[in-house]
């Protein structure tokens, strides 16, 4: 170990100390003139407010000192008076040259005063270019917010929709019907999208919205300070898209606590509508949804529908016409007239207003109950053309036809012959709600593509699975299609793009109709298609389809409604649900006498005699015109007189 010595230890104290004092110098907070550079840069950060702040500063110290030098040295002119110009005359002439370059034009006196002048002007039109161009950059900047679409929207009672997919176009025209009441009303946007884009997408997509105000704003959903950009404590409802991507569902329930953590303003409850893609995450989203929050399971609600419009046909434009605003939809309104009766009563007490159920205080909603039901202090669940049309609505007065009357007892369905073409997502959910409608006995045939089919366990179904090109005619040919009740066609949209998915479905298609036409039995199936692009919907006709059901189209008419009215959710998973009343389209001769002339109160007194709701009516003749709804009519008045024919069908609700 080596030990020094003081006199070793001196000199590296001195440079110890050198160095401290070196450190100890001003530099730590900087010279004066780097002080004063921080902070004017400081200043300047500020934007163009403090910029146009210097440049009044500057052009203020122009003013004094070029008036001081004029006054100072008296190279100004006299007047004709002989008088020179005072402090505040030579103040205001210096302001006009620094503004004004024009001015210098005008003066007179010593080429000393002109030339000061020059200079004072020259000095001038420097700091006016800067003002310009500050002013030009803030505009600039100012248009690019705007356009960038970052400002906060201040509406009231709007609805707000949070993401971005093509339900958006269907949600904004069902709105605009559902608005045309409303005073100014506006639908805002706000979806991690540019602007610009949304608007212009919206412009040429959209249509006519009545004058409905589109409002879109770019930002994330799941940031609670971009939330705040759409007003959403002032939102009279919110709904929230699933976004496209590997996880949808995971930034739905991101956004479901973000709404469900932000204060609130006033006494306005929160009205949000969510679509989950995955069921699996249902429990998920409730655990995070809270008072006021419905949850709509896509996958489930688009199975539901393909199975209930595949066993018989006109049903999905019975769902499409009370799923959408256009003709008539469901309401809820309170009739002390009807409320001392029972259900069964309330049928023929309106004659264009068709009742189907009731509701409870607390939200519990039950269609088609039991005809001798007391209706005391029940909401009456109505189906109407508008919610006005309820108010003070005439009774029907058409007589019933008693000798018309049928009321035949209903036929237990037999085992039926189902088979499904192509496989995705949606597939097993399909054939879950397939097996709970099928009587023992009944056969699925499932050939797909794409992907190994998973059956999930059944009670009533005995599966057959193979696999096979769908589009092609021969493996169609071998299926005997014929012999089939039901065939569904489902997009493979798991495996090909939007398009190539449609493109094989309509392929499929063209061969089912052909081999159906062909058929020397005169048999034809049933046959219902999937379709994810609404724009091949008219495709899908030409072939002869007895219906299509275009999944995101359904669910924005479904997500819609329930945003403007929440009770609407549970009449929605009732009419939709195995358990309790469906919609079906029953053979006319079961209900009255064929080649009379009725009026339809005669058909639903018929139904009501068997324990059905009666809401509509097929007439055969017009089944494969578009124009005509395909036949279907909901909701007629009850004294419109009908010709019933053996192919006409009655459109109740009932049990199995």
């Amino acid at each position: 170990m080596t030990t020094r010595t003081a006199k070793d230890a001196g000199p590296p104290a001195a440079d110890a100390g050198q160095g401290l004092g070196r450190r100890q110098q001003p530099q730590g907070r900087g010279s004066l003139r780097e002080r004063l550079r921080y902070r004017f840069d400081n200043s300047m950060s500020r934007g163009p407010s403090a910029l146009v702040g210097w440049l009044a500063v500057v052009t203020l110290v122009l003013i004094v000192v070029f008036s001081l030098i004029v006054l100072v040295t008296q190279l100004a002119p006299p007047t004709e008076d002989g008088d020179r110009p005072g402090v505040r005359q030579q103040l205001f002439n210096s302001l006009m040259h620094a503004l004004d370059p024009g001015t210098v034009a005008g003066d007179t006196g010593s080429w000393r005063f002109l030339l000061t002048m020059l200079v004072l002007t020259i000095a001038g039109l420097f700091v006016v270019s800067a003002l310009i161009g500050v002013i030009a950059t803030a505009l600039d900047t100012r248009l690019m917010e705007l356009r960038r679409g970052r400002s906060r929207v201040l509406e009231q009672d709007h609805t707000l929709i949070l993401g971005w997919s093509d339900a958006v176009m269907t949600i904004l025209r069902e709105l605009s019907i559902a608005n045309e009441s409303r005073r100014r009303p506006a639908v805002v946007i706000l979806a991690p999208r540019d602007k610009v884009e949304m608007e212009e997408e919206i412009r040429e997509r959209a249509g006519d919205l009545r004058g409905t105000r589109v409002i879109c704003r770019t930002g994330s959903p799941i940031d609670v300070t971009d939330l705040k950009i759409g007003s959403h404590e002032d939102a009279r409802s919110i709904i929230v898209l699933s976004p496209d991507g590997e996880e949808p569902d995971s930034e739905v329930i991101k956004t479901l606590l973000a709404l469900t953590h932000l204060p609130r303003s006033g006494d306005r409850p929160l009205h949000v509508v969510v679509e989950i893609e995955d069921p699996a995450s249902l429990e998920a989203a409730r655990m995070v949804a809270g008072t006021g929050v419905v949850i709509v399971n896509k996958r489930e609600t688009v199975a539901r529908l393909i199975v209930q419009t595949s066993r018989q046909s006109g049903a999905a434009m019975v769902y499409t016409e009370l799923f959408d605003f256009e003709g008539d939809e469901i309401y809820f309104h309170d009739e002390p007239r009807l409320s001392s009766g029972t259900y069964g009563e309330t049928l023929l007490g309106y004659e264009a207003c068709s009742v189907i159920g009731y509701a409870e205080a607390d939200g519990t909603v039950r269609l088609n109950p039991p005809m001798d039901t007391p209706l005391e202090g029940r909401t009456l669940v109505v189906i109407a053309e508008d919610d006005s049309a309820i108010v003070d609505a005439p009774a029907a007065q058409a007589p019933v036809d008693e000798a018309a009357v049928v009321a035949a007892p209903v036929r237990p369905e037999p085992p039926s012959r189902i088979l499904v073409l192509g496989w995705n997502e949606r597939a097993t959910s399909v054939v879950r709600e397939l097996d709970e409608y099928a009587s023992p006995g009944s056969r699925l045939s499932i050939v797909s593509e794409f992907g190994d089919p998973e059956v999930p366990a059944l009670t009533n179904l005995e599966v057959d699975v193979r696999a096979g090109r769908t589009t092609d005619r021969a493996t169609l040919e071998g299926l005997d299609v014929a012999v089939h009740d039901q065939v569904i066609v489902l997009c493979y949209s798991d495996d090909l793009d939007i398009q190539r998915a449609d493109a094989r479905t309509l392929v499929t298609l063209l061969h089912l109709r052909e081999l159906a036409a062909a058929d020397e039995h005169g048999r034809k199936p049933a046959i219902v298609s999937e379709m994810l692009d609404d724009r091949n919907r008219a495709l899908a006709q030409v072939a002869e389809v007895d219906d299509v059901i275009v999944s995101d189209e359904i669910l924005s008419l479904i997500l819609a409604q329930i945003s403007e009215e929440v009770r609407l959710d549970a009449v929605f998973t009732d009419l939709l649900d195995a358990d309790g009343s469906e919609i079906y389209l029953r053979p006319v001769g079961d209900y009255v006498a064929l080649g009379g002339d009725v009026a339809y109160a005669t058909v639903v007194e018929a139904a009501r005699r068997r324990g059905e709701t009666a809401i509509g009516y097929r007439d055969a003749s017009d089944a494969r015109d578009a124009s005509r709804a395909y036949g279907v009519r909901v909701n007629p008045p009850k004294s419109l007189r009908l010709s019933p024919d053996g192919a006409d069908r009655v459109v109740v609700l009932a049990e199995d």
